[in-house]
């Protein structure tokens, strides 16, 4: 199983003039294992700071004063400990220990096992890699395992989930001869059942010798845990089916296998398990043959993460901390054009590293997928994704994405982002909704962060900045807010419109004039996304520097709150929203920074007069909504309109300017075949 194509570090380093690319590698190497050790730091620092009653949870229930390892009876009687009696058998002399000192141990123990198995997995990528791939691969990777969720709840938890995994690999990839392959991994599934499944993965590739031993090596350790603790291995192996039924709430969402998932589904009893073993050994069939044929190919890191995928899939029982396999599916290549190369990995590494409400909105529709995502990705590398074979003629050399012409940076001192080339073809639209959503996601905790995490925090130095701009306000004279409010009010018709103005436009425009471009205007998609992205984040920077209180949370002043009704200013939190977003980041205000986002695109893009008059009409009742209803201050415009300014000159001065202007630029519109390259790039960008 082990790759024969890899190559020696020792002829890349080094090589090359100072100065040149070798040097500017070697840099870009240390940079990254100093990231790495940044990481590994930063997280044993947040495990180790815990207090010691939350922190290490699991490994206290094993050593604490009446821990399962230290009782007389089994290891099961206080259905804390779920490992195996192998398991226990290894972890017993530790107990002796000071629990203090064994903490520290154990954390450093386990980043100690992660840069290792980091490593490991780096030197297994599937041959040829490109000499900046061989490079940079060891600290990249050292990287993701840190942040990836089943690591850190390894760290937190203090459990032993990363052993098996690295013990896999290193019998696969870092030792020579069949027996000491197949010892590795028997220990392995000795520690975690289902790593068995390599034994079939084994046979099934040639290596009957290895296969054979890694049997016999789960079987010696086994034996003798049952010959040192008989009544526990009764216990786990019999009256709980290896382990199946320990552990409390099976159904919890962190219960990541298919069994969680049909309970979570309200199945339960023979129903459920008849339908859990149909399913499991048709993922292992599926699954095992995908893994089979991919070893064949090359692709041995794949395979081994496919197979890691189906025991990940196919055990009773599969925590967060043993999640780590579907992290490594992320070295499969999956598409065809080089634009849909990065959606797989991409979508694999947010699934490993955010939490599951990040990915998707916390809604009744979402919910199955939600609570279930982990196991759909590795359910998907396991059975559904299709990979690329080496002998593809798309896997080294996928369909090139379309650019327009590089043109020369505006200004000499700030150059053009040099991998930002403007690109014309159409981007990948899971990818697309995937980086929304988790933007989204982010803007979200940022807008609650600035307020220290709660509602209410940050309260007095919102309103304190609230009276700071409505006296700014007051010295220009545009104070019209209290006026509009109160006309707004008492004017029926005003008030029904700007509500529904102010509730439903918002995200509404903003989507559709992207989809719009997605599917009709591709150059000009990326253009306007990124003009916006930049605003946004512009505008949370906003709200973390300067949380305000908009003028319906400033009850001296008596605005009337025409959208959430009379606030009960008595309570810490108060409105119809506070309990999903923080009510203080109204400067600057994104409602009329997106919406004039949406009218500059539509004035810029559409081509009829009537058009760009509707689209610089949005802006125009969207400051009428958001001051008539009292959500906002008319400086809170003006700051939404700087940052939307911003983020146009920032995408201009990075990457130059939307696609068409730059070849009319260039080219003066004219070819001399008399076909402008305008009408090119026309041809390519459905109008």
């Amino acid at each position: 199983m082990a790759n024969v194509e890899h190559r020696g570090p020792g002829d890349v380093l080094g090589a090359g003039p100072a100065g040149g690319p070798g040097a500017r590698m070697g840099a870009a190497r240390v940079v990254l294992w100093l990231v790495a050790a940044v990481l590994a730091i930063r997280q044993m620092a947040v495990v180790l700071r815990t207090p010691e009653g939350d922190r290490l949870t699991d490994l206290e229930t094993w050593i604490g004063p009446e821990g399962v390892l230290h009782v007389n009876g089994s290891f099961y009687d206080a259905d804390k400990f779920t490992g195996t009696p192998f398991a226990g058998l290894v972890l017993k002399p530790l107990t002796r220990a000071g629990e203090q000192a064994l903490g520290w141990m154990w954390t450093f123990g386990t980043l100690g096992l992660v840069v290792v198995l980091g490593v490991v997995a780096a030197r297994a990528l599937p041959q040829p890699v490109a000499r900046r791939t061989s490079l940079l691969a060891a600290p990249v990777a050292v990287s993701l395992l840190i942040l990836s969720l089943p690591v850190r709840n390894t760290l937190y938890l203090g459990q032993t989930s990363i052993l098996p995994v690295l013990l896999v690999l290193l019998g696969l990839f870092a030792v020579r001869g069949q027996r000491t392959c197949g010892v590795l991994i028997g220990i392995g599934a000795a520690l975690q059942p289902t790593m068995l499944l390599f034994a079939a993965l084994l046979w099934f590739t040639g290596r009957k010798r290895a296969a054979a031993t890694t049997g016999g090596a789960f079987a010696a350790c086994t034996a003798l845990a049952w010959a040192a603790m008989p009544s526990d291995s009764t216990t786990y192996w019999i009256h709980h089916l290896a382990g199946a039924g320990l552990g409390a709430n099976p159904d919890a969402n962190a219960n990541q296998s298919l069994h969680g998932m049909l309970l979570r589904a309200g199945l339960e009893g023979p129903l459920e398990i008849g339908v859990f073993l149909v399913l499991s050994a048709a993922v292992v069939a599926l699954g095992l043959r995908r893994a089979v044929r991919y070893a064949q190919d090359g692709q041995l890191l794949l395979a081994v993460a496919i197979t890691g995928c189906v025991a990940v899939a196919v055990s009773p029982t599969t925590w967060q901390h043993q999640l780590l396999w579907v992290l490594f599916a992320v070295v499969g290549r999956a598409g065809k054009r080089r634009s849909d190369r990065y959606m797989w990995p991409v979508a694999v590494v947010l699934v490993s590293t955010l939490p599951a409400k990040m990915m998707l909105p916390n809604m009744p529709v979402t919910e199955p997928i939600r609570d279930n995502i982990v196991l759909i990705a590795a359910l998907a590398a396991a059975t559904v994704v299709p990979f690329l074979s080496r002998q593809h003629p798309q896997y080294r050399s996928p369909i090139p994405t379309e650019y327009a012409e590089p043109v020369p940076a505006r200004w000499s001192r700030v150059p053009l982002v040099p991998f930002w080339r403007r690109v014309l073809a159409r981007p990948n639209l899971l990818l697309e909704l995937l980086l929304i959503r988790v933007g989204y996601s982010a803007y979200q905790q940022v807008r609650l962060a600035a307020t220290g995490g709660t509602i209410s925090g940050g309260r007095a130095d919102a309103e304190r900045h609230g009276e700071q701009v409505h006296a700014i306000e007051q010295f220009l004279h545009i104070d019209v807010e209290h006026w509009f409010n109160h006309l707004t009010a008492r004017t029926g018709w005003m008030q029904d419109f700007f509500n529904f103005y102010y509730t439903s436009f918002h995200f509404l425009v903003p989507l559709t004039v992207l989809g719009v471009l997605y599917v009709r205007r591709p150059a000009d998609y990326r253009w306007a996304r990124s003009a916006l992205g930049f605003a946004t984040v512009l505008a949370l920077i906003g709200f973390w520097a300067y949380p305000l209180a908009p003028p319906r949370l400033m009850p001296e002043l008596g605005f009337i709150d025409t959208v959430h009704g009379v606030q009960d200013f008595t309570q810490p939190d108060y409105g119809t929203l506070t309990q999903l977003t923080n009510q203080y980041a109204a400067m600057p205000s994104l409602h009329f920074g997106w919406s004039l986002w949406c009218g500059l695109v539509i004035a810029v893009i559409a081509p009829r007069w009537w058009m760009k008059a509707l689209g610089l009409l949005h802006p125009f009742f969207t400051v009428c909504a958001i001051v008539g209803t009292g959500n906002h201050w008319v400086l809170d415009a003006v700051g939404g309109a700087a940052v939307v300014g911003a983020g146009f000159g920032l995408t201009y001065l990075l990457s130059g300017p939307r696609v068409r202007q730059s070849l009319k630029v260039a080219t003066g519109a004219e070819s001399v075949s008399g076909t402008s390259k305008v009408d090119l790039v026309k041809d390519r960008t459905p109008s």
